[in-house]
């Protein structure tokens, strides 16, 4: 039992990171948008009130996906929902980096790397939660 509490643990963590990042870029693209825009190397437009909305749906998705009663299929559907939003953004990231030299940290630097590996840990770690119990239960039912 001890891999499928750390299986679904891993899982909680990755959701969970999920929901607080997207709730930190929600506060930050409302509160400083203009530090936001020169940060990914923008000049500010109604773009930043937007993504800050678009944070906040991917927020409350991790957040429910780390909640005890969440199935793996909700938290695979929650990263297959965030890989969306952020596999394109990661595309538009890299197409800025390429065609108009966009270096700027927001663009190119951890943000690039989050955008592509919270929601692909995210759907490992689910599958992988999802398989453990069938895995788990001969070792469960000699220990009984």
């Amino acid at each position: 039992m001890e891999g499928l509490a750390a299986g679904v643990g891993d899982a909680d963590q990755a959701v969970a990171a999920l929901g607080c990042g997207s709730l930190w870029l929600t506060v930050a693209f409302v509160t400083v948008p203009d530090v936001m825009a020169t940060a990914i190397g923008f000049n500010r437009t109604p773009f930043e009130f937007e993504i800050a909305f678009a944070n906040l749906g991917l927020a409350v998705m991790g957040f429910r996906a780390a909640s005890p009663s969440a199935t793996a299929r909700e938290r695979i559907t929650v990263g297959l929902g965030a890989g969306m939003f952020l596999w394109g953004a990661a595309i538009g990231h890299v197409y800025q980096w390429f065609a108009n030299g966009d270096h700027a940290p927001g663009n190119t630097g951890g943000v690039l790397v989050c955008d592509l590996l919270f929601p692909a840990v995210m759907i490992i770690l689910a599958r992988r939660s999802r398989r453990l119990p069938t895995a788990e239960q001969p070792a469960a039912a000699a220990l009984a």
